[in-house]
């Protein structure tokens, strides 16, 4: 699906992520998905990853769109913004270099959360359902490795959205604080 899903969308292919393995390996800090893999991991789980670059403005990923890939972002930045229920766009985050979207609808088939626009010119490398499947049949160590740091990444997300629900709830059942008019100030 992604070669002509992206074609579609005039972004273009610039080969597999063997060829920036170094590049993507040196961004390691700022990539979670990867921080724990060596440079020979990374280049073999490369040569299963295109790579393709869109111009600033260029949608790569629809809200409510069916999907099957998640993406790294290797250089650029991505507005990743969500309708509320107005239909009106509203920013969920600003992505840059070393952090991966579409990890949710890759693992489960499930409609996209949110929209991912390229800011400035992007690069990225793709990871599909059918590809980390083949990787986990293939290459197993690999494939394994690359699974549990998506299960890690997902788990810790879900932990982070759960506080900031339980904040806001707290905080709304609390309502604003009372003053006293007869305290001393």
């Amino acid at each position: 699906m992604p070669a002509d899903y992206f074609e579609s969308r005039n972004i273009r292919s610039l080969g597999v992520a063997r060829e920036h393995a170094i590049e993507i390996h040196r961004m390691i800090e700022r990539a979670p998905i990867i921080e724990d893999f060596t440079l020979a991991e990374v280049t073999e789980l490369g040569e299963h990853m295109p790579v393709y670059e869109a111009d600033p403005g260029v949608c790569i990923i629809g809200e409510g769109e069916v999907g099957d890939f998640m993406f790294l972002v290797i250089s650029g930045s991505i507005d990743v913004v969500r309708r509320d229920r107005r239909g009106n766009p509203s920013r969920i985050a600003v992505v840059h270099q070393g952090h991966s979207l579409g990890e949710m609808s890759m693992l489960d088939g499930e409609p996209r959360f949110a929209s991912c626009i390229a800011i400035e010119p992007t690069r990225f490398a793709v990871l599909t359902r059918e590809t980390l499947a083949q990787l986990i049949n293939d290459k197993p160590r690999l494939g394994a490795k690359m699974l549990m740091k998506l299960v890690h990444m997902l788990a810790q997300r879900l932990r982070n959205t759960s506080s900031h629900l339980v904040e806001k709830l707290e905080a709304e059942r609390d309502g604003p604080a009372l003053i006293d008019e007869d305290s001393p100030d």
